[in-house]
C-alpha cells in the first residue's frame, strides 16, 4: 500500500533565500525589526506561500512545523495522517517563525510564550482560514496552522456517509421543536461537520439559529455565533444563558465541559428550545452516563436527550485505483464472516497520481446512534452502566461503529485495517 507524499520542491526558494543573504540575517537578526525585516524579504515570503498554498491543494487539515536540534520538519496532516513533506535547513526556521507570525498578526519578537493567530488567504476563489499556534521548544518554535477551509462545510447531511436509517432519524430528531442532540467521538472525528450540517438542514429564515463556539471555526451565513472567551469570563454557560434572552429556535453549544453548562443546556431544552452540543466519550451509550457523572439528574436527561450520535471518520479509499485483495484470515475475523459468506471481493489501496500515490482519498464517517427510547429511560434512572445501555441499545436496532465499519468495508469504501484501526474497542 503506497503512502508516501511528494516532497516539496524547496531548492530553488532556498537557493534564493541564500542568494539575498537573509540566511546570515536569520542567524543575527534578533529584535522586532530585525526579524520584520527578515519576514518581509520576497524569498521568505514566496517560501511561505509554497508551503501554505501545497497545504490547501493537498487537503491538509493542519500543516506542522517544527525545529529540533539539527534540522526542520513540515508535515501535512491529510484525511487523518501525518506526512513528512521537507526538511529545509534549520537555519530557515527563525524567518519562517518570523513570517508566519507577521501574517497572523502575532509578536514577532515574543518567542518564550504560546501565541494564537490567525491568517485569511484564497484560492482559486476560496477564502481559507488559517489558525496559527505557537510553541516554544528548547530548539526553538514548533508552529501548528489549522486549515479551515468553508467550502469543505458545503455537505448535507446525505454527504456525510451515514446508513439511510440513521439519517433518517437524525432528521426527525432535528425536526423536534425541543430536545437535546449530542454528538460525541474525540477531537477530529467530524463532530463540528455533523452539527453544521444539522443547522444547514434548519437554516432558514423563519428559524433563529444560535450558535457559541471555541472558537468559531466557519462563519455561516443565517447563523449568529458568539466565540467563547474564557480570558474575559465569557465561558460556555455564560454565553447560553445570554442567549437564551435573545429568543432562538435552535441553539448550539460547541462542547459540554461542566456541569453547570450541562445544566444550562438541559433547561434551555425543556424551556421549548432545541439544543445540539458535543461531549468526548467514546460511544453513544457513554454520552449518557457521562452527564449522570458530571451531575446532571437522571430524569432530567430522560426528559431532554433525544438521541447520541458517537462517530469516527475513516479514510476513504481512492476510486481510480483501488484493487481487490484476497482476504487473509484475520480480514474475515474481524468480519465475523467466511470466505463463502463475502457478497463482494474486498478492496486494497494501491496509490495513483489522482490520490498523491496515499491510496486514500478523503474520508467518511463511522456512525453509531443512540435514540433514548421509552424502553431505555428505566435504566437511566436506575443508573445502569454502558454495558447495559449497549445491550438494550442494540436489542432495539442500534448499529454500532464496528458494524457500520464492516458495512463500509462490504461496500468497498475503506480496508479492513482502516476499519480495525478505527473500530477495535468497539465490537
Amino acid at each position: 500500500m503506497a503512502e508516501d507524499v511528494p516532497r516539496l520542491n524547496l531548492e530553488n526558494l532556498t537557493a534564493a533565500f541564500a542568494q539575498a543573504g537573509a540566511l546570515a540575517g536569520a542567524e543575527a537578526g534578533k529584535d522586532a525589526i530585525q526579524l520584520v525585516e527578515l519576514a518581509s524579504q520576497a524569498p521568505v515570503m514566496r517560501l511561505v506561500d509554497s508551503v501554505l498554498l501545497e497545504a490547501v491543494n493537498r487537503r491538509a487539515s493542519d500543516v506542522h512545523i517544527e525545529a529540533f536540534e539539527q534540522e526542520m520538519a513540515i508535515r501535512y496532516r491529510i484525511d487523518g495522517r501525518c506526512y513528512q513533506v521537507a526538511q529545509p535547513p534549520k537555519t530557515l526556521s527563525l524567518a519562517l517563525a518570523s513570517r508566519l507570525k507577521v501574517l497572523a498578526n502575532m509578536d514577532v519578537a515574543e518567542s518564550r510564550l504560546p501565541q494564537d493567530g490567525r491568517i485569511l488567504i484564497t484560492v482559486d476563489n476560496r477564502q481559507i482560514d488559517l489558525r496559527v499556534s505557537t510553541l516554544p521548544t528548547i530548539h526553538g518554535e514548533s508552529i501548528v496552522l489549522r486549515v479551515l477551509d468553508k467550502g469543505s462545510l458545503d455537505k448535507t447531511l446525505s454527504q456525510l456517509g451515514m446508513d439511510p436509517a440513521a439519517q433518517e432519524a437524525i432528521e426527525r430528531l432535528i425536526q423536534r421543536p425541543n430536545g437535546l442532540l449530542l454528538v460525541t467521538g474525540p477531537t477530529g472525528a467530524g463532530k463540528t461537520t455533523t452539527l453544521y450540517a444539522c443547522l444547514t438542514k434548519l437554516n432558514r429564515p423563519e428559524v433563529k439559529l444560535i450558535t457559541t463556539e471555541d472558537p468559531v471555526e466557519y462563519d455561516l451565513n443565517g447563523l449568529v455565533q458568539v466565540a467563547v472567551n474564557a480570558k474575559i469570563g465569557l465561558s460556555f454557560s455564560t454565553s447560553l444563558r445570554a442567549i437564551l434572552r435573545h429568543d432562538p429556535d435552535v441553539i448550539m453549544v460547541g462542547e459540554i465541559r461542566d456541569l453547570e453548562t450541562a445544566q444550562t443546556a438541559v433547561q434551555a431544552s425543556l424551556t421549548g428550545h432545541l439544543v445540539f452540543s458535543t461531549l468526548h466519550t467514546n460511544d453513544a451509550p457513554g454520552a449518557v452516563t457521562r452527564l449522570l457523572d458530571m451531575g446532571v439528574e437522571p430524569f432530567l436527561v430522560t426528559s431532554t436527550v433525544t438521541g447520541v450520535l458517537a462517530q469516527r471518520l475513516i479514510r476513504a479509499l481512492c476510486g481510480a485505483c483501488r484493487a481487490p485483495v484476497e482476504p487473509t484470515p484475520e480480514d474475515l475475523a474481524a468480519l465475523h464472516l467466511t470466505a463463502d459468506q463475502l457478497s463482494a471481493p474486498l478492496m486494497r489501496a494501491v496509490g495513483c497520481e489522482a490520490c498523491q500515490g496515499i491510496g486514500y482519498t478523503g474520508r467518511t464517517g463511522l456512525y453509531e446512534l443512540l435514540i433514548l427510547t421509552e424502553a431505555m429511560r428505566p435504566l437511566v434512572i436506575e443508573r445502569a452502566s454502558v454495558s447495559e445501555l449497549r445491550i438494550r441499545a442494540r436489542a432495539e436496532g442500534m448499529r454500532t461503529l464496528r458494524q457500520d465499519g464492516v458495512t463500509k468495508v462490504l461496500a468497498g469504501v475503506t480496508t479492513v485495517e482502516e476499519m480495525i484501526r478505527e473500530t477495535q474497542d468497539y465490537e
